[in-house]
């Protein structure tokens, strides 16, 4: 990698941490307090309208702020008709959410649900006004600028939901602090970034991005149904009880996961853009990104499932109990996502949108036939079927990966194997520790220093690569 490439990725790398973590540590804090205060029926009857709403946004950006970044000669004329054409989208989407909440609420059988869906589907038009800013800002590797809109976003919405919940306004609590929480950030976003739109809107441009940026739309609702999908079961087949159960279980093993991903694919996406037709260097980069990314989602995600009943009971109180077996078996899913999302991201560098396409329609038809099978079962095995359908995505996502720079499954996993053996091996130590401390809250925090102390011992003994390699990018950074 050129000093050039290394200093842009290490600076984008460090701002879009401090964004990602100071945010979402904030925010992770603010859910914790609310969730001791509200009921997991609170939960549940948001849950049952996320899909609903992810699904919408997935549209409003159709994979336009993908195509801006990819491309490299993209003009204000490009800007200002992706800007124009969301704005329309989103208030589109959200006249549709307005009109089908009836609907939804009798499929659901929750009259409250038509009021609900009404107010939190104006996140849907919100965040249309923001995609162009977020994404010129991603090209320039500006996620300073980025953390500090979101950032004051999840103190003062933070504040709000807190306050509600205390008060006793119960779901709706959840419902401000979400809507707040995004209206203060674009607002944020807005004064920050220096970038206004014109009047000006091109049919040329809007098809040019559309013909790369749509494929990636389709997958992109085809893979937020998909993950959303169990919303919808649970929420239709079981009470809202257990599906609040469910999402607080979900949010737990998606934080650290998904977080770090999005930290290297909003890093490494708009940089290896650049390098795009470089085969041999675009793999050494590739392999590196990987193998950091499992060395540190591994060991948490691992470590997470080793503690997730005192975790559970020491945050959120007996009442969440249910959702601690939940967490340790979606904790096995989700360690495997960073790997899923950088094999995807390759394809979208390369231009083949059309394979990224094809690959999520395979997958998910055979998740709907994992989930089907599991569903008579109940939660817990729907749950497994989850981690059995991210290993058989694994497999497939590194099939194009393969034939695009030689870089398939087996050389893969052999990468992955010294970080799996250290996390694993972690995972069964804290395990077997704090089964024997006296009360929860010695296991969590007997367990955890257990962990780091392990972790860090084992792999400066073996003289781990992948530590050295964590160690310069902090050091350098």
């Amino acid at each position: 990698m050129s000093e050039s490439l290394k200093s842009k990725t290490l600076k984008g790398t460090l701002w879009s941490s401090i964004e990602r973590f100071s945010v979402q540590g904030v925010s992770f804090i603010v859910m914790i307090i609310m969730a001791r205060i509200l009921t997991p029926e609170d939960y549940g009857l948001v849950g049952m309208l996320t899909v609903f709403i992810a699904v919408a946004q997935s549209l409003v950006d159709s994979g336009f702020s993908q195509a801006l970044i990819r491309k490299q000669d993209r003009s204000e004329i490009d800007n200002s008709t992706v800007f124009y054409f969301n704005i329309v989208i989103g208030g589109v989407l959200y006249l549709v959410l307005y009109l089908c909440a009836p609907l939804i609420a009798r499929f659901y059988n929750e009259p409250q649900l038509v009021v609900l869906m009404r107010l939190i589907s104006l996140s849907v038009l919100i965040n249309s006004f923001v995609v162009v800013q977020r994404a010129l800002l991603t090209i320039k590797i500006d996620f300073k600028t980025q953390a500090k809109a979101s950032f004051t976003a999840v103190i003062f919405s933070g504040a709000i939901g807190i306050i509600m919940a205390y008060e006793g306004s119960g779901v709706w609590a959840i419902v401000w602090y979400q809507l707040s929480n995004l209206l203060i950030n674009v607002i944020a976003l807005w004064i920050l970034s220096s970038w206004r739109p014109k009047f000006i809107y091109s049919w040329n441009s809007f098809k040019e991005l559309f013909s790369f940026g749509s494929k990636l739309a389709i997958s992109g609702i085809i893979d937020t149904v998909y993950r959303n999908i169990y919303l919808i079961v649970i929420g239709k087949v079981f009470k809202a009880s257990d599906l609040g159960y469910y999402t607080r279980a979900d949010q737990f093993a998606t934080f650290p996961s998904s977080n770090i991903t999005g930290i290297l694919q909003r890093v490494t996406f708009p940089v290896l853009c650049t390098i795009q037709n470089d085969d041999e260097r675009l793999k050494s980069v590739y392999r590196r990104f990987y193998r950091l990314s499992a060395f540190i989602v591994f060991p948490l995600m691992l470590g997470l499932a080793a503690l997730a009943h005192p975790f559970i009971l020491v945050t959120l109180k007996e009442k969440w109990a249910f959702s601690a077996p939940l967490l340790q078996i979606l904790c096995l899913a989700m360690m495997w996502y960073p790997i899923h999302a950088i094999n995807l991201n390759l394809l979208q560098v390369k231009g083949r949108s059309d394979l990224f396409l094809k690959l999520e329609v395979i997958k998910k038809c055979i998740g709907v036939v994992i989930l089907c099978v599991t569903i008579p079962f109940g939660l817990v095995p729907m749950c497994w079927g989850l981690v059995a359908s991210s290993i058989i995505s694994l497999i497939i996502n590194t099939h194009y990966t393969e034939k695009l720079i030689h870089l398939g499954f087996l050389q893969q996993l052999s990468d992955l194997l010294p970080a799996l053996i250290y996390a694993t091996s972690m995972g069964f130590l804290v395990w077997g520790v704090s089964a024997f401390m006296p009360n929860e809250i010695l296991k969590l925090s007997v367990g955890v220093i257990t962990g780091i102390l392990y972790f860090l011992i084992i792999t400066r003994m073996t003289r781990s690569k992948d530590l050295h390699e964590l160690r310069l990018l902090i050091k350098q950074g």
